[in-house]
């Protein structure tokens, strides 16, 4: 058995285990740094290129896409203030936004347990960026896995402080081009254009945002890059208790592969498919040996997939000694199927993402909130009339302003707003206001009658609520 392999590769000795400590940490607890060889070209890598393509066209084109003169995607935290698909989203909306939350996590139980961390090593920013950006940088800097070992054995040169110099310099213009577009995710890339060409003086706590992004960024890009998947993500962590035998994750197949033997010594019958060739221990961004089984450390990333199957090719075996599949269909040979804690899964999904729809499509452009006024009970308005005194809160969710009026909706009675007769909205603003609901005693049954309010735009009805109105204490009472 072999350990999680460093970048020397060398066997670990009788009695140790993988398991006693993380592939990066050496037995001292000191960190070892993983020279991941280039990943070969393999169906997987090329699959993955493309999708990175993908991914950084819209990480960097989505700030500028607007729908109705908003972002097509904002959360600007400081201001509460939330776009999903250029719709906005007040403080008030925050029920939707928690449900939202759920029914993500439902979509990411259901998914880690049919298929394990194909987000980490397909979607995830933090493999994109380290594998498809920063990690080819450093590549065509420094070179491949060898060349960066040599390299930092060596002693400091000219030749090594030019190279090791201008990879951080190029690692932190990108971390800084990152920090700008993530801060449009934020502010929008209006704001973060202000930001770039008016006067310092006038946007200092932006600028302070993009250069502690910017330092955050290229700290984990340069430093911590692997550790920020193995220590600090909870997805991995929760890993182990989402999985099961029947999950699809990157697998060796151990039946298949032992015993390992290797080509100088000749071929053994009796021996598996694997020539012991490390190919895919070198090749692995995390620094883990698949052989030994599913890890916490692996990301799902493939490129241990592609190194085996360009080995396979060459010595003319068949491809898929490690491939996606489930421990069950590798162990016992089933198929990957659809279980019940699966089909389970998806109709707690279903029920969420109904109750989404069905909030989304009848949420209200304007949303008012009527409250009694407190410590008031009701106010006699000569012989014949009672009157409530009510505060309204009013949050316009349009890009225009809202004159709004407040007519009574049912029965006799008049509305009576204080100050002007219709309460002003900013767009994408909120307004309040306080008026009275004067309603003829005859009207009154209870100690508690339900009235109904109208909101109007101009002539046009917007939205209603029901409000409760005090009154005396009647003899039927």
């Amino acid at each position: 058995m072999f350990d999680n392999l460093d970048h020397v590769n060398e066997p670990i000795t009788e009695g140790e285990s993988f398991r006693d400590r993380m592939a990066t940490v050496d037995e001292k607890g000191k960190r070892k740094w993983v020279y991941a060889y280039k990943p070969p070209k393999g169906k997987f890598y090329n699959i993955r290129t493309w999708l990175s393509f993908l991914y950084f066209i819209v990480f960097f084109g989505m700030p500028f896409v607007y729908v109705n003169d908003r972002p097509f995607f904002l959360i600007n935290l400081p201001h509460s203030k939330f776009i999903l698909f250029g719709k906005v989203f007040w403080p008030q909306d925050f029920f939707i936004l928690g449900l939202t939350m759920v029914t993500f996590v439902f979509f990411i139980i259901l998914f880690t347990a049919a298929f394990g961390r194909l987000f980490c090593g397909w979607a995830c920013p933090q493999t994109n960026f380290m594998e498809m950006m920063f990690r080819k940088v450093e590549f065509f800097i420094l070179g491949d896995a060898a060349a960066q070992r040599q390299l930092s054995a060596a002693a400091w040169t000219s030749k090594k402080i030019f190279k090791v110099g201008l990879k951080h310099l190029v690692f932190y213009i990108l971390s800084f081009i990152i920090a700008n577009f993530f801060l449009a995710y934020i502010i929008s890339i209006k704001e973060l254009e202000k930001i770039i060409t008016e006067p310092v003086s006038q946007h200092l706590a932006g600028l302070t945002s993009i250069m502690i992004f910017s330092a955050v960024f290229y700290a984990v890009f340069a430093f911590f890059r692997e550790q920020a998947c193995i220590v600090v993500c909870p997805y991995g962590r929760l890993q182990s208790v989402l999985l099961d035998r029947n999950s699809m994750i990157v697998a060796y197949d151990y039946k298949r592969g032992e015993p390992r033997s290797h080509l100088k010594k000749g071929i053994d019958e009796n021996a598996g498919d694997c020539i012991d060739c490390h190919q895919c221990v070198k090749v692995c961004p995390t620094g883990i040996d698949i052989r030994n089984g599913l890890q916490m450390e692996c990301v799902g990333c493939t490129a241990c997939i592609d190194a085996c199957d360009n080995v396979m090719e060459k010595i003319k075996k068949p491809k898929g000694l490690i491939r996606y599949a489930s421990e069950n269909s590798i162990a016992n040979g089933e198929k990957l199927h659809y279980t019940t804690r699966m089909k389970l899964y998806t109709l707690l999904c279903f029920i969420a993402l109904t109750l989404l729809s069905v909030l989304l499509l009848t949420r209200k452009d304007v949303d008012a909130t009527i409250m009694r006024t407190p410590g008031q009970l009701f106010q006699e308005r000569g012989k014949d009339s009672i009157s409530n005194l009510y505060n309204i809160k009013v949050a316009n969710k349009t890009m225009k302003a809202v004159p709004l009026t407040i007519k009574l909706e049912d029965g006799n009675g008049t509305i009576e707003t204080i100050g002007k007769p219709f309460i002003e909205v900013e767009k994408e603003g909120q307004g309040s206001g306080s008026f009275f609901v004067i309603l003829p005693k005859n009207r009154i049954q209870n100690r508690k009658t339900i009235i109904k309010l109208g909101f109007y735009q101009d002539d046009k009805k917007i939205s209603e609520s029901k409000t409760n109105f005090l009154g005396p204490i009647t003899e039927s009472e």
